[in-house]
């Protein structure tokens, strides 16, 4: 879209789901700078990695939260971000709830313009029990709601392990699970949401592992809490075998990881590592625990 290249933002007033579409645009163009930064293409690399922070454009620091631009540069007025419109409104599909954390890319530059780790992780708890009117024109796709996070719908399915990112993985876990046992069920209409080609299982799968990769083409899954005793998954590198020792519907934080009987520190798994093969062993237990920063085996 022209206005991107021009303007470096989308005008509401020139586009319907303006604010949405470029809040995409941007996670997608963050995707494109890591694969020419793989490629060894430095100017396009560059170029991609600052149109990837274009959604800072959409940030209205006195109230904390995305809010749609007009094209003289002024602040949408009036703006509610419980408010949904489907198909014309400002966001496709969502609110600017769902919309101010949807910055899978850069979650440390969404974290810095709201002014540090404590008051993001105070707005991060509020979406989760925020309640609002949606409005008589909101989306059906908004759907499977706690708070206001809606994993009905793919904008939201990236949150809960924003908590894993910024060091509370045990939030994490807690909502995981919630979104395990509540919003799926083994019946006819078992999902919350809109399938979409795949998305709601595919996140089932990788969450019931115990990881997901939250973030576009980074390659970093990130864990949360693993709902099977065990698994094996057929990789590059042969089998990559994962176990969650001790879990119960009431053992849900991890405790300790081993990456192949090694004490494993990361929040995080690189995608190289479980294609390599071996062995992810999660130890589980009924509190909060931060395994980073457990002591050597």
């Amino acid at each position: 879209m022209p206005y991107v290249l021009e303007n470096e933002f989308i005008p509401d007033d020139k586009a319907a789901n303006a604010t949405s579409i470029a809040m995409e645009y941007a996670v997608g163009d963050w995707g494109v700078a890591q694969v020419a930064k793989k490629l060894g293409n430095t100017a396009d690399y560059k170029e991609y990695l600052k149109r990837g922070k274009y959604y800072t454009h959409y940030f209205d620091k006195s109230i904390n939260f995305i809010r749609p631009k007009l094209e003289n540069g002024e602040w949408l007025t009036p703006y509610d971000p419980f408010e949904s419109i489907h198909g014309v409104g400002h966001f496709c599909e969502g609110n600017g709830w769902q919309y101010t954390f949807f910055v899978p890319q850069h979650p440390e530059g969404l974290i810095a313009l709201m002014g540090g780790d404590r008051p993001f992780t105070a707005k991060l708890d509020e979406f989760f029990t925020a309640e609002g009117d949606l409005g008589e024109e909101a989306s059906m796709d908004i759907s499977g709601l706690i708070g206001m996070y809606a994993h009905g719908n793919e904008p939201s399915h990236h949150i809960t392990y924003i908590y894993t990112m910024i060091g509370q993985p045990w939030k994490c876990a807690e909502k995981v699970r919630r979104i395990l046992g509540e919003l799926y069920h083994d019946r006819p209409e078992g999902l919350c949401g809109n399938e979409d080609v795949g998305q709601m299982s595919a996140w089932y799968v990788l969450s019931a592992l115990g990881m997901y990769q939250a973030e576009p083409a980074g390659g970093r899954y990130f864990f949360g809490s693993p709902a099977v005793d065990g698994a094996t998954l057929r990789v590059r590198g042969g089998e990559f075998r994962i176990t969650a020792a001790d879990n119960s519907p009431e053992n849900i934080y991890i405790q300790r990881i081993t990456l192949n009987g090694e004490a494993y520190r990361k929040y995080y798994i690189d995608y190289a590592e479980i294609a390599a093969g071996g062995e992810l062993r999660f130890e589980m237990g009924p509190e909060p625990a931060d395994w980073t920063k457990q002591q050597p085996l």
